[in-house]
């Protein structure tokens, strides 16, 4: 049941248990249980199922209801991290609730669940689950909110770089200028897009972000280049003089046969084997205390693919975290 200080963070949408295991495997989906607020947890995952503020028509908000059903495909271990996650404590924490016609409470909603969840004392790395990528920017104060007085750096998966200007408002398109121009007002030097790629963004922005000093590493630099060495320099430059890391990942970032389930994929897209390498590599630093994965809309998926991309996702990122955590394979 949710925590009862929490009044915005409810019961999860679905909980799925795998019917059979084998004795060896552990699914996720049976790993992954429900939290009782009171016991030390090493990752917390939580739904954001809000998607009120998409630039174009999007059923994101059933995001964390997929995930949470494919998880049902995967288990612990994996050998290409030589790594198994099984001793790790994770848990759901549920389902932030959203608001059906006001972008400005369901915003509000999130942060204030985010920061109510890791108020409570337990120290733990939030994976949250959108819901488009508005949700974002309220989770980062919310996230902020939960560390008062640490510099906070930021690092964004993306094929779009989200920092539109305010004149529709608050939507999946403007959560990175919110953080920069408003709170919690992001250094510009400590945040770095990766993956910004196709004829899908403006000129306009693209300079206004290098003038005022932050890394954008293209799709074609990290096919150029490596997953590794991108992501190397851009944990330097987000923990540069910070405190704490913010990881978000739009799962367009991806190609198309990676993530049919979004509104705006195009052909020229990271590979899954690229962004998952960005993730094993966030998970084991020391300073990334957060990660949001967002953009998966099942409305438009085609046989669970994009949730199962989602759930690589998380694995890969808790696979990392796990090492940094435990320091062993885990078997």
């Amino acid at each position: 049941m949710p925590h009862s200080s929490i009044l915005t963070l409810k019961a999860p949408s679905v909980t799925k248990r795998a019917p059979w295991q084998d004795t060896h495997e552990i699914r996720i989906n049976n790993w992954l249980t429900e939290w009782d607020f009171a016991s030390p947890i090493d990752a917390g995952f939580i739904g954001a199922p809000y998607s009120g503020a998409s630039i174009t028509p999007s059923s994101a908000s059933g995001g964390p209801e997929a995930v949470r059903m494919a998880f049902r495909f995967n288990v612990t271990f994996s050998p290409d991290w030589d790594t198994d996650i099984q001793k790790m404590v994770a848990r759901d924490l549920g389902d932030i609730a959203g608001d059906m016609t006001n972008v400005e409470k369901a915003h509000q909603n999130i942060e204030d669940a985010i920061a109510g969840a890791l108020g409570l004392g337990h120290v733990f790395v939030p994976v949250i689950v959108g819901g488009d990528h508005s949700i974002t920017a309220p989770a980062i104060r919310g996230f902020a909110k939960a560390n008062p007085g640490k510099k906070i750096g930021v690092i964004n998966f993306d094929g779009h770089m989200d920092v539109r200007n305010f004149d529709y408002g608050n939507h999946n398109g403007t959560p990175f200028r919110q953080i920069l121009e408003r709170e919690p007002k992001i250094d510009p030097n400590n945040f770095v897009e990766i993956g910004i790629h196709g004829f899908m963004n403006s000129s306009t922005y693209y300079k206004e972000l290098l003038d005022k000093g932050t890394r954008v590493i293209t799709g074609r630099e990290v096919q150029k280049r490596g997953m590794e060495d991108c992501v190397t320099e851009a944990l330097e430059l987000a923990g540069r003089d910070t405190d704490i890391i913010y990881v978000s990942v739009d799962i367009d970032c991806l190609a198309y046969p990676y993530t049919i389930g979004t509104s705006a994929a195009s052909p020229e897209g990271l590979s899954a084997w690229q962004l998952l390498e960005g993730m094993w590599l966030c998970g084991q630093h020391p300073k990334v205390g957060a990660l949001d994965v967002v953009e998966i809309d099942p409305t438009r998926d085609v046989k669970d693919l994009t949730a199962r991309s989602g759930c690589s996702v998380i694995l890969t990122f808790l696979a990392g975290l796990y090492r940094r955590v435990y320091g062993d394979r885990g078997y």
